[in-house]
């Protein structure tokens, strides 16, 4: 393919690449945007293979054929419970290619460069392998936490902040050595290469391991910017625009969303980095004074709702691991046929990655426009009668306000307990995912239905419709 051919295919799906960030910044025009980003790609890897490629067809032939198969198995299988895990995985795909491609092309014999031009070159390198392999290592952590593999609790080893920048001096030192030595050929340099690799896997497993389990969501969104530059910096490497471009545009909507998101939860995102909810005040949910929980049978709640003119539903990951969003949505009907007006009220943090609730609920065929932000809805709740939260748990605990030196303290949260009635819809009342006991479940309007979500709103419906 001729060079200007390619150029413009590059060209075009750069645009289509912008064109699909700005539909995934609606939830109407999310689908035409993942739809850009489709074509967009598509197009990328055509004109990369036509145009690129000298060789070796039929080997990239089947690494196309047999990566792709493997997407289509697992995309077909995994559960929208296990989105955030899957996320999480992918993004260590591409810190891990990232670390495979500066290797391979500081071996290559092939790249002949000299003098600044040179200097340049290993940098890029550098840089490429290191944000990869930080990328690498803390995507695995955060699988390995979201799926419950590992804890979610954080780890705070003594002296945690003198050991992080233990390892970026080390990082910044080898880099020296590194730029140093190569120009000395035959590899030279390549042991600083590998200690730096080291290194930055180590800072990438402790750095997403002292983060506690309410900051996940700014993880998966930390952790896609980190894989965005991962990929720029392998575009300089290859002189490859396309992916410069496109990676610069992955790392900055990544961490532009990691800032929205710390903003929404009151939080600094170098405290997060640093350290995240839970690392000082650990000792905080043991203080919460617990009480004695109110129960509630499908019968009183249908009674509750039937008799209410304003219902907000609050959504947690617990309506995801029940699979019941589909349930809510003819909860919904079925109180709208009653006259009751319905709404959601939905955390920026609900569940386990960025926009997980409304994925869910959109998978429903919930309207959009009953469907708020917490800033949107948060001064409504004074006025409505009955609050129905399902499966949530951190995002509606009280402690954020009234216990100083919780772990979550200062975290914006749904304030539900400020509803004419509350309804908790859990299946014990155990502790969320930041492992802060919740004193919601105690006050004197909260009524607990127990038992899978899935089920309760079924008899539930049963109820309202009998």
């Amino acid at each position: 393919m001729d060079i200007e051919l390619v150029t413009a295919a590059y060209l075009g799906a750069t645009v289509l690449f912008v064109l699909a960030l700005g539909g995934l910044s609606n939830q109407e025009t999310a689908p035409r945007g993942n739809l850009y980003g489709i074509l967009g790609m598509s197009v990328a890897l055509i004109a990369t293979v036509l145009g690129q490629v000298t060789g070796n067809y039929w080997f990239l032939a089947g690494a196309l054929g047999a990566g792709g198969l493997i997407g289509i198995v697992l995309a077909r299988r995994v559960q929208m419970t296990q989105m955030p895990e899957l996320v999480a995985i992918l993004h260590s795909f591409v810190g891990l290619a990232a670390v495979l491609v500066g290797f391979a092309n500081f071996m290559d014999p092939s790249v002949e460069l000299f003098g600044s031009e040179k200097t340049i070159h290993d940098i890029e390198t550098y840089l490429g392998i290191l944000i990869g392999a930080v990328t690498f290592s803390g995507s695995v952590v955060a699988y390995g936490k979201l799926s419950g593999k590992i804890g979610g609790k954080p780890l705070t080893l003594p002296g945690r902040h003198w050991f992080n920048l233990a390892l970026l001096i080390a990082a910044v030192w080898f880099a020296i050595e590194f730029v140093r030595e190569a120009p000395a050929g035959d590899l030279a340099g390549l042991g600083s290469l590998i200690v730096m690799t080291s290194v930055a896997l180590v800072f990438g497993v402790h750095m997403v391991m002292a983060i506690g389990g309410a900051d996940m969501p700014v993880v998966i969104s930390m952790l896609n910017s980190y894989s965005g530059w991962a990929a720029s910096a392998t575009g300089f490497m290859l002189g490859n625009d396309l992916l410069i471009v496109t990676g610069a545009l992955v790392g900055s909507s990544g961490a532009i969303l990691s800032y929205i998101m710390c903003r929404a939860m009151n939080r600094r995102f170098i405290a997060v980095i640093a350290g995240g909810f839970g690392t000082s005040g650990a000792a905080a949910a043991a203080g919460v004074e617990g009480g004695e929980a109110n129960p509630i049978e499908p019968m009183e709640a249908a009674a509750l709702l039937a008799d209410a003119k304003e219902v907000m539903i609050v959504p947690g990951y617990g309506m995801a691991v029940a699979q019941a969003q589909h349930a809510v949505f003819e909860l919904v009907q079925a109180l709208q046929e009653k006259g009751v007006n319905v709404r959601f009220g939905i955390h920026p943090v609900a569940g386990r990655m960025p926009g997980h609730m409304n994925v869910l609920l959109a998978e429903a065929n919930v309207p959009y426009d009953i469907v708020f932000e917490l800033d949107e809805i948060n001064d409504d709740f004074p006025r409505i009668d009955v609050s129905i939260v399902i499966g949530a748990n951190d995002i509606v605990n009280p402690s954020a306000q009234e216990v100083p030196d919780s772990p979550i303290a200062g975290m914006p949260v749904l304030e539900v307990w400020k509803s004419k009635h509350t309804i908790v819809m859990k299946r014990s009342m155990a502790t969320g995912y930041a492992g802060v006991e919740n004193p919601l479940f105690f006050k004197d309007k909260t009524r607990m239905l127990f038992g899978d979500a899935r089920e309760s709103l079924t008899a539930l419906l049963r109820e309202l419709k009998s």
